[in-house]
């Protein structure tokens, strides 16, 4: 059996401005803006610059539930893990862009991590594995 993550879906107010800071901010690259007339609602898919397989769905969200959830999709909780090849790179790339940081870089066991924000205050870790984890 040969399985993988293809997307994560993360809950959005609006389209383009995430999509301007996922590609404008952190770098990502727009694999796909596709509109869907039958639910009147767009197919955006964005992704790391990069050989990884995992990309964000970005989903508008269309009822007042999930609107409560932009921004709180894991309760308050790291909720994605960006890895990268040259943490200090990275992370001056982001801070030079204005992404904002919620825990500064340190050093771990397993690499060196830090906690940034994306636009709706979901947490993220960028991260550098050093300790030969895949």
């Amino acid at each position: 059996m040969n399985q993988s993550l293809a997307l994560i879906a993360l809950v959005v107010r609006d389209y383009d401005e995430a999509i301007d800071f996922y590609v404008n901010k952190l770098g990502f690259v727009l694999v796909e803006d596709t509109y869907q007339p039958e639910q009147d609602k767009r197919w955006v898919v964005v992704k790391p610059e990069g050989t990884g397989g995992t990309s964000l769905l970005l989903a508008r969200a269309s009822t007042a539930h999930q609107s409560e959830y932009i921004g709180d999709q894991a309760g308050g909780r790291v909720f994605l893990f960006l890895r990268t090849d040259d943490f200090w790179r990275d992370y001056n790339n982001l801070v030079d862009r204005g992404v904002e940081f919620a825990r500064e870089p340190k050093e771990a066991d397993y690499g060196i991590v830090a906690v940034f924000k994306d636009l709706y205050g979901n947490l993220w870790d960028l991260v550098e594995f050093t300790d030969g984890r895949a």
